[in-house]
């Protein structure tokens, strides 16, 4: 039986009197690959940013319902935003490494936490970059400048810099929107892969992504979630005609 990792419940998002999500209701299960699709402005960003409270950052920023997270409503005020934000690790569109070396891109943030011990670091930087996928193309040039790897590479270095943070959940904005179909496999292969020991939600415009990776895909449209269900089932027997209609290219 699958077992529930992420409950949304009712909810709604408002950047001032705009309403960019209505009533959302879905339940995200452990260890899958949760695609989610739809045209621009359909509220895909903006719930994930809902997911790690990214959204508190944005002034006239307000959220109705609730979001639960291994059990835990993660707007209670109790809730420790920065260690939330560590659990749900979140990749962007545009790899931004940092203008340091491979190596240090790595442990920036374990560093931040206080953790400085050599063997650690060197384990952490050889275990996050073999989960996405990196390691045996940069492992004899880790103190060189991250600034010189391609595009590709910068964004699967992200995706490690977020592994060495060791999140349970990880969250991608259209990871691949900029790169070439080579990179763009290579951080697929890597999301099948990384499946076994984390959560996965990925946001993305390119459907044909969604239906090679998903096991299940939301569609969102104007806010609201037109439907979710096992990804070959959306996308060959949508349940409805908006669907059908996006996925056909009939708009968005």
């Amino acid at each position: 039986m699958k077992q529930v990792a992420i409950r949304v419940e009712n909810l709604s998002h408002f950047y001032g009197n705009h309403q960019s999500l209505k009533k959302i209701n879905l339940e995200i299960y452990r260890n899958e690959i949760l695609g989610i699709i739809g045209p621009a402005k359909s509220g895909k960003s903006t719930f994930l940013a809902c997911l790690n409270r990214l959204n508190d950052l944005i002034p006239g920023s307000r959220v109705e319902g609730r979001i639960l997270v291994d059990g835990e409503d993660i707007y209670s005020p109790e809730v420790d935003v920065v260690a939330l934000r560590r659990k749900l690790g979140i990749v962007f569109a545009t790899p931004v490494p940092l203008p340091l070396t491979i190596y240090e891109n790595i442990v920036y943030g374990v560093r931040l936490l206080g953790r400085n011990n050599r063997k650690e670091l060197d384990w952490i930087v050889e275990d996050s970059l073999e989960k996405a996928g990196l390691w045996n193309e940069v492992k004899d040039r880790l103190h060189t400048s991250a600034l010189k790897l391609s595009g590709g590479q910068q964004q699967r270095l992200c995706i490690a810099r977020v592994l060495a943070l060791k999140p349970e959940y990880i969250m991608l904005d259209e990871p691949t929107s900029g790169l070439d179909p080579i990179s763009t496999m290579k951080i697929e292969d890597s999301l099948r892969t990384l499946k076994k020991d984390y959560t996965i939600i990925l946001v993305t415009n390119n459907t044909k992504q969604a239906a090679r990776v998903a096991d299940r895909t939301a569609f969102f449209l104007m806010g609201e979630l037109v439907e979710i269900d096992e990804t070959p089932v959306v996308f060959t027997r949508p349940a409805d005609k908006r669907t059908e209609d996006y996925l056909l290219g009939r708009f968005g």
